[in-house]
């Protein structure tokens, strides 16, 4: 049996990819911002050492708990709670709301763990120099600790990125109108699936290598002052 492909059929669809490239790419920069912030405040809870205030025992119990929870089950199980569990308790949530609430929390617990790493690698001799200069337990995290600590994990955190980027796709189960859910359409339409899947798969492929050198070179120039 000869298979006749056409992808013009699939392409000729271009403003639902570009939509969903677009949702694709809010998604995943929206949940990066607040999901890293997450990650480094909940790394702070749990890493010990860094100046005169440490999280009380409740609280490190607590996102130590969030971190095994998040870590332990399906990204799609999690999406699925946010989007159906939570309106059962009266908070009702789009699929793109719920998408990223999902993404974020996800993200959060993985970025914890990945810095907590870079934090836990601190050499005690950088605590000391900026007990020293009379720095604020704050300012010794924020200027001295958390710089080198994201320089040493960028690679793994910048993986993560890109796997929850990917994950992302889960989400058009939910009719977010990501990548995944402009193929589903697409191939609902002209019932050409895997012409549909093999273009949303190279450009899945095309996105993952592009976000990948963009933050490499982003946290190389911004973050760790190289140049």
């Amino acid at each position: 049996m000869k298979i006749q492909l056409d992808f013009g059929a699939v392409l000729s669809e271009w403003p639902l990819l570009l939509t969903g490239v677009g949702w694709t790419l809010t998604l995943t920069v929206a949940a990066v911002l607040v999901g890293t912030l997450v990650g480094i405040g909940c790394a702070w809870v749990r890493a010990r050492g860094f100046g005169a205030t440490t999280a009380p025992a409740w609280l490190r119990g607590v996102v130590g708990a969030y971190v095994e929870l998040i870590r332990n089950t399906p990204f799609i199980v999690q999406l699925f709670f946010i989007f159906f569990g939570l309106p059962a308790m009266g908070f009702k949530l789009s699929a793109e709301t719920a998408s990223f609430i999902a993404m974020v929390i996800n993200l959060g617990a993985y970025a914890t763990e990945i810095i907590r790493a870079g934090l836990e690698g601190t050499p005690k001799g950088q605590l000391e120099a900026a007990q020293s200069l009379a720095l604020s337990s704050r300012q010794t995290f924020i200027w001295v600790v958390l710089p080198p600590a994201l320089k040493k994990v960028w690679p793994s955190l910048v993986s993560q990125i890109v796997i929850v980027m990917l994950g992302s796709s889960v989400c058009g189960q939910i009719s977010t109108q990501e990548l995944s859910y402009a193929a589903d359409l697409i191939q609902s339409r002209n019932f050409r699936s895997f012409e549909s899947f093999i273009v949303v798969g190279a450009i899945y492929l095309a996105l993952a290598i592009g976000v990948r050198q963009l933050l490499n070179w982003a946290g190389a120039k911004f973050l760790f002052g190289r140049r």
